[in-house]
């Protein structure tokens, strides 16, 4: 049986070089029998958590904020895998995703026992450029239960639009995507 697998793209460019490496992961998921949907931030209404404290001061799982934030975390609940997708911006992920985690504050004990891929895109070829970015994903993680980090893809050397295809990086993802 396939896994349930979705796919968070933060970029904010419709087709970004992050988008499409995270059309090319789902396809190789799919193409292996998985289920995957992309949440493509973009399109949604997420906004800044308050730090009201309403989900911890009632122990509640819902936030006092309402938009488009609350369905998807019940799909993440639902959720064998998660894939971050951000491009690096000045060394670190994207205001969207940032954004998008700080709103996880009244779920994130509830989610355990997931599966986490990261998709990063930069402009910069070294690898010392994502390192804030996987810092901010293992901060996310050591507040998880039982995160099971299974695989990153950096595609370095990336800036215009489009530039991803004319690289191996979409096959990486494709076969990232079928190693779930």
């Amino acid at each position: 049986m396939g896994k349930n697998i979705v796919v968070i793209s933060s970029s904010p460019r419709k087709e970004g070089n992050s988008d499409i490496l995270c059309d090319e992961f789902i396809k190789g998921a799919v193409k292996s029998g998985h289920k995957a949907e992309k949440i493509f931030l973009r399109d949604k209404t997420i906004h800044y958590c308050t730090g009201c404290g309403v989900c911890n001061i009632t122990n509640n799982t819902e936030c006092s904020i309402k938009d488009d934030m609350a369905e998807i975390l019940d799909k993440m609940m639902m959720a064998d895998v998660i894939v971050f997708a951000t491009p690096i911006y000045f060394y670190s992920i994207s205001g969207q995703l940032k954004t998008f985690i700080d709103r996880m504050c009244s779920r994130y004990p509830h989610i355990i026992n997931k599966e986490f891929y990261y998709i990063l895109t930069a402009a910069d070829t070294s690898h010392a450029a994502i390192q804030h970015a996987i810092g901010e994903f293992r901060g996310l993680m050591s507040c998880l239960k039982n995160p099971i980090e299974k695989g990153c893809l950096f595609a370095g050397g990336v800036w215009q639009k489009g530039a991803i295809h004319n690289t191996e990086y979409p096959k990486k993802a494709y076969e990232l995507g079928q190693s779930v």
